[in-house]
């Protein structure tokens, strides 16, 4: 008898949860009407600050402005080389393009799937060298939920001068030593996408920093570069806002966010302890709260196939790395470049994962997962 399919992320299961909440908060919204930057955009802002350390957080409409603003704040365009990890998501990558940067890929650790700090040392110095590109910036991302090691990618960048950049989108919850995410670099962005450990019902995204004056800029940028009114132009922007709906929804989920991050934590525990010696676990630290359980495995398709077949789905975070990709070609060092991300590219698989996957289910997936490794093998 064929069973049911498991959710990747069960998202109605929380919704089911805190339904009385978000249906109050929505409604606060439609009666009072101020459905852009409304009061509860400047209420999450606040609780976002107090929860991760930041001096400042901006809400915007979606994790890739989020990454775009401060770039844009900074004047990043043509002529300057933004470094970023090769195996990561597009938006990543498509900021500094639109913007009419180079991306310059970069390897990541083969512990951690981060950005390697001394790869990167070494991209910084080949780019001074063949003097074609001013080094401006760095985006570093969270991979899964790990952050990266930010004290490395600091002193790399403050020796050679570069804005770091904490992409944020998948780690919000983690803490490195006693610093939340958020606040482990100059600039950090987020992202609401649903399916994020602090999703909204749409795209949202904020941005975090420790300056009073990027603040400011980031808050005139998403508002069309507005000055003293919105009719006061005094900077090119975006339409980058965040939508009161979404913030009043992410104020709703913030009520029960620590203890889902201890959830997803005893998940990943349990998936830990039922699989070590067997696949390779994701990466973790202490601190960390995974957004995804990725392991890596032999003949994955094979694994994913099987999987499947039983009514468990998978993802793969990412199938290409960067510089494989089309988009990318013309920014490309070929194959063999940044070998890490390459074979992590054909390896990962992720596994469903979320505060709601119950025991009995887990028991469920690792089952057929261990039966589809041993046909596949």
């Amino acid at each position: 008898m064929t069973q049911p399919s498991i959710p990747f992320v069960d998202l109605q299961a929380q919704y089911r949860r805190i339904k009385p909440a978000v249906d109050a908060r929505i409604q606060t919204v439609l009666d009072h009407g101020r459905f852009i930057l409304g009061p509860e955009v400047a209420e999450l802002e606040a609780a976002l600050a107090k929860a991760s350390g930041a001096a400042h957080v901006v809400g915007v409409s979606s994790g890739t402005d989020a990454l775009r603003i401060p770039l844009m704040a900074e004047n990043v365009g043509a002529g300057d080389a933004v470094f970023l990890p090769g195996f990561t998501y597009t938006a990543t990558a498509e900021v500094p393009v639109t913007l009419g940067a180079t991306p310059v890929f970069v390897d990541v650790d083969r512990h951690s799937y981060n950005l390697d700090a001394a790869a990167l040392d070494r991209a910084v110095e080949q780019v001074k060298r063949d003097g074609k590109l001013r080094p401006r910036a760095v985006i570093a991302v969270d991979l899964f939920g790990l952050p990266a090691d930010y004290p490395a990618l600091s002193a790399v960048c403050q020796r050679h001068g570069l804005l770091l950049i904490e992409d944020a989108a998948q780690s919000f919850g983690s803490r490195q030593g006693n610093t939340f995410v958020g606040a482990l670099a100059p600039v950090a962005a987020t992202s609401f996408f649903p399916a994020k450990p602090l999703g909204c019902y749409g795209d949202g995204g904020a941005i975090f920093c420790d300056s009073a004056e990027r603040a400011a800029l980031y808050r005139s940028i998403r508002f069309h570069g507005m000055g003293a009114n919105p009719y006061d132009m005094v900077r090119i922007g975006i339409n980058g806002r965040l939508d009161t709906i979404q913030a009043a929804v992410l104020l709703a989920k913030l009520e029960v966010f620590d203890e889902e991050t201890e959830k997803r934590r005893a998940v990943a525990a349990r998936y830990d302890a039922a699989l070590r010696g067997r696949v390779t676990l994701p990466p973790t630290a202490p601190g960390t709260a995974l957004a995804y359980y990725c392991i890596l495995v032999e003949d994955r398709d094979r694994v994913q196939a099987a999987l499947q077949r039983e009514g468990i789905p998978t993802a793969i975070y990412y199938p290409k790395p960067m510089h494989f990709q089309e988009a990318y070609a013309q920014w490309s060092a070929g194959p063999g470049s940044l070998p890490v991300s390459e074979r992590l590219c054909g390896q990962i698989l992720a596994l469903p994962f979320h505060p709601y996957l119950d025991e009995a289910t887990q028991g469920r997936i690792v089952a057929a997962l261990m039966r589809a490794i041993a046909k596949a093998a």
